[in-house]
């Protein structure tokens, strides 16, 4: 049985529950038009105060998850993973029970209709209200929140979330968001009722209590320790991300809501509290922690920038898609473009843990039309060249890199930086024989004959060269009789009958089973026969434009079930799934392979790289 007041009103509501401001907004718009503009006033304030606290939080989070900013000096080194991210999801619910009380507030307190802009003295009242009651109250109140019966029912909730960060803080029951309100609520109501009441007043606690308590739950240690060595005073007066992460670790210390001095007068003051956050200061810059794998990703476009974890982490959290929404802020995102190209640096975006090795994703920060621009080509290689000698610099085992990151024209499929560095200590893979395994077992175990496209690619040639050898007859889409007879001759010479050159889609009318390495148009797909299926390694995919056959995905896998701190999904991929050059890299790490995996891809591997993937936990999308 679900304790009392534990759930909240509007848990079964979802995205709806946002209607809930609806009467606000509707009391906004009716007023305007000639009725109580002080009603009016006061909703339209509640309206801006909830929009500066959610985007508080926002921010927070946003900063808590900018890895290449903080990464070394995160508290708790874990991962956030996808059920944190979907346990917080309704962090925010505590902003819709605030403003009905501060609705309810209105009717109760006449005064707050008439309240003047700025009031000096209420500075002072409300500093004296929030130590001298909302501090000890809270404190109080926290204590015995860690009761069997309170905790169990209702605290427990809170610290669920194993790695806090700045959404942490709404999330609770009902019931201690409602006592959190009234401690909140003493300050403003108690200055309101001694005269010393004003908008700035409001405005300005209510905020400051959200940034202090989502400073308190960011997981990042940004406050010099120096501060306190000059100022020992200040330990006692507000506390830091340390602090209160201390509380999260061991639960029976430092309760306070942002004062330590009553964890001081009430002897559960964390001991490790000022030291930790020292040991912190100081290793921040340095890597404590070297990964294992590296996948040196990229980015497609500009609405798609925005889908990081260090944007919003909820969005991330989902597959990739482009929400209206997001797009007002799209030319935020083309200004942190101009300045990722000024700093010309790659950066983490995210890690994960699996088998006890961290693997981070690096990306290069450019965009994907940048990669068919002629003239950017050497500056982006010199961004890829720079990551992988960071990398070797590192100790990294295995850089693996994304899509355009080992295009072919811009530098051989990685070849040009093995060649260049020859005395590589970090492997440098582009995965592409993982991509041609997972192809290859999408197709029917019975196929007696494939169309390819892109056929004379890197991917192409092994996959023609890997059918042929299982006497597959493929057809082969391209017009260089050059390149086709050069594929050719690398077959078996009993095997070279099953590669046939065709120039024309027309050849592929009885073919029921197409590999697309080359986008094809709606118009180009008209020419399968009913019921074939497109298998593609095309990017972007092509448009599933026949109702009468199937499509296949990118090449991906899924990551095993025991990987961990995984948070946030790969472009398009779903939860748990990578492209198949990034699971490459993963497996060429835990198998510990010493050799570069660049340029051509060995056919000869490619069942070795496969049962390998098998092995290590990863399965095919398609059966997953």
């Amino acid at each position: 049985m679900v304790a009392p007041l534990s759930a909240w009103p509007w848990e079964n509501l979802g995205i709806f529950k946002y209607l809930l401001y609806g009467p606000f907004l509707a009391q906004v718009l009716y007023s305007r038009m000639g009725e109580d503009t002080a009603k009016s006033s006061w909703c339209l304030h509640l309206l801006i105060i909830w929009g500066l606290r959610s985007f508080t939080h926002v921010l927070f989070g946003s900063f808590g998850n900018m890895l290449f900013l903080n990464l070394s000096r995160r508290i708790i080194k874990q991962g956030v993973d996808f059920k944190l991210i979907d346990r917080e999801w309704d962090w925010d619910n505590f902003l819709i029970l605030q403003a009905f009380v501060a609705s309810m507030a209105y009717y109760i307190f006449p005064i707050l209709a008439d309240l003047p802009l700025w009031n000096a003295r209420g500075l002072i009242t409300v500093l004296m209200l929030h130590i001298g009651a909302s501090e000890p109250l809270y404190y109080w109140v926290h204590r015995h929140f860690h009761g069997k019966y309170l905790f169990t029912n209702y605290h427990s909730l809170h610290h669920e979330s194993a790695v806090p960060q700045s959404f942490t803080a709404g999330h609770a029951t009902f019931l201690e968001h409602l006592i959190l309100t009234i401690i909140a609520g003493i300050p403003i109501l108690g200055s309101v009722w001694l005269g010393h009441g004003s908008l700035s007043l409001v405005y300005g606690y209510l905020v400051m209590f959200d940034v202090l308590r989502c400073l308190g739950h960011c997981n990042v240690e940004f406050i010099p320790y120096r501060i306190f060595e000059i100022l020992p005073f200040l330990r006692y007066l507000i506390y830091t991300p340390t602090y209160h992460s201390l509380h999260h670790t061991e639960m029976d210390t430092n309760f306070c809501l942002f004062m330590p001095l009553f964890d001081a007068v009430g002897k559960t003051l964390n001991s490790k509290s000022w030291q930790l956050q020292k040991e912190i200061n100081a290793e921040c810059g340095k890597r404590r922690v070297i990964p294992d794998f590296v996948f040196l990703a990229h980015v497609v476009d500009l609405t798609s920038s925005m889908h990081a974890p260090f944007v919003y982490r909820s969005l991330a959290s989902l597959p990739y898609t482009t929400h209206f929404f997001m797009l007002p802020f799209v030319p935020i995102a083309f200004m942190v473009m101009l300045a990722m190209w000024a700093w010309a640096k790659t950066f983490v975006v995210s890690f994960y843990n699996l088998r006890g090795r961290l693997h981070h994703t690096w990306v290069v920060p450019r965009f994907g039309f940048q990669y068919f621009l002629p003239f950017a080509a050497a500056g982006i290689n010199k961004q890829i060249e720079e990551a992988i000698l960071d990398a070797d610099k590192l100790g990294v085992k295995v850089i693996s890199l994304a899509a355009l990151n080992k295009n072919e024209a811009l530098n051989g499929g990685g070849t040009l930086f093995v060649n260049k560095h020859p005395n590589l200590k970090v492997r440098v893979v582009h995965g592409n024989t993982l991509t041609a395994a997972v192809i290859l077992n999408d197709l029917p175990k019975d196929v007696k004959e494939v169309f390819l496209t892109g056929a004379t690619s890197k991917l192409g040639r092994a996959i023609a060269l890997y059918l042929c050898r299982r006497r597959v007859r493929v057809l082969m889409l391209t017009l260089s009789t050059e390149r086709f007879e050069k594929i050719k001759k690398e077959a078996p010479a009993d095997c070279q009958s099953y590669l046939v050159q065709v120039t024309k889609y027309q050849a592929a009318r009885t073919c029921k089973t197409w590999i697309v390495g080359k986008w094809i148009t709606p118009r180009e797909q008209s020419w399968a026969p009913p019921g074939a299926r497109f298998h593609q390694f095309v990017v972007p995919p092509i448009l599933p434009f026949r109702r009468d056959c199937t499509y296949g995905d990118l090449a991906a896998m899924r990551l095993p079930d025991d990987v961990q701190g995984l948070g946030s999904c790969e472009y398009t991929m779903d939860r748990g799934v990578v492209h198949a050059c990034h699971a490459g890299g993963v497996v060429h790490s835990l198998e510990g392979w010493t050799h570069h995996e660049v340029g051509a891809i060995d056919v000869d591997r490619i069942d070795l790289v496969w049962n390998a993937a098998l092995k290590h936990g990863l399965k095919p999308v398609s059966t997953s």
